[in-house]
């Protein structure tokens, strides 16, 4: 029972376990902001991190969205009652990449989205209430419903990497996996102008749920190079997104790549690959990694899912309280679960 003047959150003390904490409500730091949470997503990370514990606190639970409900009093730009989601600031324009020119790569901006600047809350959004700097507060428009928000950073990790692809018009892409990563990128694929795209999944249940975002060639896994095959005349996808995380994938999908094609990584692999180095020069591939995003890209991902050219909603599976957390978690790693995407809504 969380009375007033309290906050609840949950956060990992060890692996497979999980710890229900009350504190007092936060203050806000001078140039910072407490949020009260509205949903906050569960991610592969948040799974992964319950099962090894080896998470920064404050990611555990990066999802979120909410109502600004203090704000500090160096800051500016943003006031209480505004509805904001998680994000990171602009380029700071003093650190090293920032001084070199490489304002997209900012330093500053790569800790904060993986929580480990000096300022980094000592908890993520599995909250009632989370004190960040108002770097990391983006306001929302009103077009966007609160669940379409708590959906926004992984719209926007897509984001960032379909833009890193760089793909060409009437593009022949592969996204390998279709879970809401895969989903979300073979959607910002398409409206980059991606020509044929082509979804990998063994799954029925997602695959199903590809199908019902517009996608029209969806195949297993096993499926997947004879269509390939047939579509290109052989050469294979000028784009390849692997999505799935998993090792013993990286070397077979850079060969469904047509030689001067681009494989790029956004599923994070726990474990090392073995890959053909001779292989990917000889046939001259691109291979762009792709992690987390910039301030900018909130700002393009907010765009698409406001004009509807996105759709986050129907992968909302799911809302539970901070209560079931640890039950979902144990669900979700099963590799068995019906969900997409679960929020948490801690007033629950």
């Amino acid at each position: 029972m969380v009375t007033d003047g309290q906050n609840k959150y949950v956060h990992m003390v060890a692996p497979q376990t999980a710890e229900t904490a009350l504190e007092a409500d936060p203050v806000p730091a001078p140039n910072g902001v407490v949020v009260d949470i509205g949903y906050c997503g569960i991610c592969a990370t948040d799974t992964h991190g319950y099962a090894s514990a080896g998470l920064p606190p404050a990611v555990f639970g990066h999802e979120w969205m909410g109502t600004i409900s203090a704000v500090g009093e160096e800051v500016t730009g943003l006031s209480v009652g505004q509805r904001v989601v998680a994000g990171v600031g602009p380029a700071c324009g003093q650190c090293a990449q920032c001084r070199a020119g490489h304002a997209a790569h900012c330093d500053l901006a790569f800790a904060e989205a993986n929580g480990i600047t000096d300022d980094a809350p000592v908890h993520g959004g599995f909250a009632t209430k989370l004190k960040v700097s108002a770097r990391r507060a983006i306001p929302i428009p009103d077009t966007i419903s609160d669940e379409e928000a708590a959906l926004m950073e992984p719209a926007t990790v897509t984001f960032h990497a379909v833009k890193r692809a760089g793909i060409r018009l009437g593009a022949a892409v592969v996204v390998q996996g279709a879970g809401p990563i895969g989903l979300l990128t073979a959607q910002h694929a398409r409206v980059a102008g991606a020509g044929r795209i082509i979804v990998s999944e063994p799954s029925p249940a997602r695959r199903s749920a590809a199908v019902d975002l517009g996608f029209t060639e969806v195949v297993e896994p096993g499926d997947l190079k004879a269509l390939l095959t047939e579509a290109t005349d052989g050469l294979g996808a000028d784009v390849l997104f692997e999505c799935t995380g998993v090792a013993e994938l990286l070397q077979p999908s850079a060969e469904l790549v047509r030689r001067g094609g681009t494989l790029a990584l956004l599923g994070y692999p726990g474990t090392n690959s073995s890959v053909s180095y001779g292989d990917w020069q000889s046939r001259e591939l691109t291979v762009i990694g792709s992690l987390a995003y910039s301030h900018e890209d909130f700002l393009g991902a907010m765009t698409l899912i406001a004009a509807g050219r996105v759709d986050v909603r129907s992968l909302h599976t799911g809302t539970i309280g901070l209560d079931e957390l640890v039950p979902m978690f144990t669900e979700l790693d099963s590799g068995k679960s019906r969900h997409a995407k679960v929020l948490v809504d801690p007033r629950r």
